[in-house]
């Protein structure tokens, strides 16, 4: 008799068999290469991750660019930008564009070059020659020229902090053409040249005053331009009034060092400022940013108030979590030992102390959060039991999850485990590095796959999501109608999961996404 188990029918007889494998030697399914590099804009940050080291993450994406068009790249740069919030991707594409078509890359510049960071970025890595360039040629001269001339004064002074290269590098290399004397001032200025006061902006006479100890007027400046010399406790309670939403998250306990909650008013002013719904909209906060500020914050000398509206302001940040009504939903988190690397890369002297495992977590809380009758399946080698309340807040629940860690990865662990009691699903949702192996077969399609197919059986209309938080080129569930292939660690992440599963029917939905990004 014919070996049964070589040639069994089963349910999923017609799912393509895997095409490659991932960075475990384990089968897997290959990314298309606009998919791939749109994995790679929305979570790659060019370093070394659990996987990868920055050297690779670069070469794969120069290939992955020479092997899509130039308006698809400029495209998904603007895609990182606007709605992954990334900062290295984007300034890498836009670097990548400079020697493809520079006419597609003045149209984007100005949005992917959002601000002195950016330009910074972008200047650095044509100047390093990795993207085939290293002199700049008239057409991104001219660009940079552009985006110099239509920044205010004070702008301009504010995207000075910051070296390697310096604003005053950028000047020199550029070597843009004033408007005016006092225009002309003020590149002389950022460049180190001395200018007489009468022919400088204001706010440069404001700065250049203020270091000189003539006055006691803080500057409306980024306080990195202004602590050249000793702050006073109020002039530091000043400069956390003044600061910007993403400043002031940033900088918590910079200025809790300083005394600027020693004041009970700015204790309830700062708390309220944190919390507040229009202020976190407008500074576009990442839900992982404020993550980080919760774990970066020194309880020992922040007052328990600040803390607690980090919290709100978390509530607050994933309040465009999709929720599902009447629809049966399972949540699938990879707590596997390679989560636990950083989110974004490790970086000497400025690794994140934001894991993998925290971000999956702190998706899945939001999730939880809104669709208080979904279940939570963390899986390693195999499902691990949990017991979370929906009611809890989103950091609490993202903290016991992320408190899981450990073992191998094996991300069709949780469907097993549904087929085998026969459980009725709408939605899965799973938050991975995808890396799966534990569950490796010799051949045929993944072991995820023909579980997928085999609870597809039960529930013909079951959408699956599979959210990617690493640089990838690879899938353990190849992208069709029912199964979004989507990456990052933005809150656009959302907005995405709700429409693949209210009106997306597209094969490549996420990479259709991007392709309707208008230039």
């Amino acid at each position: 008799m014919a070996n049964k188990q070589l040639f069994k029918t089963f349910i999923g007889k017609f799912i393509r068999q895997a095409d490659t494998v991932n960075s475990e030697k384990a089968p897997a399914y290959k990314f298309s290469d606009r998919q791939a590099l749109a994995q790679y804009a929305a979570t790659g940050c060019l370093n070394a991750t659990f996987y990868a080291n920055a050297e690779m993450q670069l070469a794969t994406v120069l290939e992955l660019c020479n092997a899509v068009e130039p308006e698809f790249i400029a495209k998904t740069a603007l895609y990182a930008r606007e709605q992954s919030m990334m900062k290295d991707m984007p300034a890498l594409l836009a670097a990548v564009l400079s020697t493809r078509d520079t006419e597609i890359l003045e149209r984007i510049f100005p949005r992917v070059i959002s601000n002195g960071k950016m330009l910074r970025n972008y200047v650095q890595m044509v100047r390093s020659g990795q993207v085939g360039r290293k002199s700049f040629g008239s057409a991104p001269r001219r660009m940079i020229r552009t985006w110099l001339a239509s920044r205010t004064a004070e702008q301009l002074v504010s995207a000075s902090v910051g070296a390697s290269p310096s604003l005053g590098d950028i000047i020199k290399m550029a070597r843009p053409k004033p408007e005016s004397p006092e225009r002309e001032a003020l590149y002389g200025w950022l460049i180190g040249r001395k200018k007489e006061f009468a022919t400088l902006p204001k706010i440069v006479c404001d700065v250049e005053t203020f270091r000189k100890g003539e006055s006691e007027e803080i500057p409306d400046l980024p306080f990195q331009l202004l602590t050249s010399q000793t702050l006073t406790e109020q002039q530091w309670r000043e400069i956390a009034r003044n600061a910007p939403w993403q400043t002031l998250r940033m900088n918590l306990n910079t200025f809790a060092r300083h005394g600027v909650f020693q004041d009970a008013e700015m204790v309830e002013y700062i708390a309220g400022k944190l919390r507040n719904r229009d202020a976190i909209r407008r500074a576009k906060v990442l839900p992982y940013q404020l993550m980080t500020a919760f774990y970066y914050a020194d309880k020992s000398i922040l007052p328990a108030q600040i803390c607690d509206a980090l919290q709100d302001a978390m509530e607050i940040a994933t309040e465009n979590v999709p929720a599902f009504e009447g629809k049966s939903i399972v949540i699938c988190t990879d707590v596997s030992g390679s989560m636990q690397s950083p989110v974004t890369g490790y970086r000497k002297g400025a690794t994140s102390v934001v894991r993998c495992i925290d971000v999956a977590a702190l998706i899945t809380a939001a999730l939880l959060r809104v669709n208080r009758t979904a279940r939570v399946l963390p899986f390693e080698n195999h499902v691990v039991r949990i017991d979370i309340n929906p009611r809890d807040t989103v950091m609490t629940n993202a903290k016991k999850l992320a408190d899981i860690g450990g073992g191998g990865t094996n991300c069709s662990a949780p469907i097993q485990l549904l087929n085998r009691h026969n459980e009725s699903v709408d939605i899965v949702i799973m938050v991975s590095d995808n890396e799966s192996w534990v569950d490796a077969r010799s051949s045929g399609a993944s072991a995820l796959m023909q579980e997928w197919e085999t609870l597809k059986s039960r529930n013909p209309g079951a959408k699956l999501v599979c959210i990617d938080l690493q640089p990838n080129r690879t899938t353990q569930a190849y992208s069709r109608e029912d199964i979004l292939n989507i990456g990052g660690f933005s809150d656009t992440v959302f907005t995405t999961i709700e429409q693949f599963i209210t009106t997306g029917n597209s094969p490549e939905f996420w990479v259709d996404e991007i392709e309707a990004v208008e230039l």
